[in-house]
């Protein structure tokens, strides 16, 4: 696979806003706190399932990812 300017852009981009995420995950309303997410705290113990809020991502990532594809091939 030949690396090409293109692919080096998306990828740089990816960081950027992986690492804008991580480092706002806090200040974002929404995140996390979905209905579908599930969180038992018991005396000693917490879980958490953040499983509308991956759905959610991926359905964002498979957008891009969508829209990538059509504009660029």
């Amino acid at each position: 696979m030949q690396l090409t300017g293109k692919f080096l852009i998306i990828i740089g981009v990816i960081i950027i806003i992986s690492g804008l995420i991580m480092t706002f995950y806090g200040k974002i309303p929404f995140l996390g706190k979905l209905p579908g997410d599930i969180s038992i705290k018991g005396k000693n113990y917490s879980v958490y399932i953040p499983i509308a809020t991956s759905l959610l991502i991926s359905l964002l990532i498979s957008l891009i990812l969508y829209l990538y594809n059509k504009l660029f091939k």
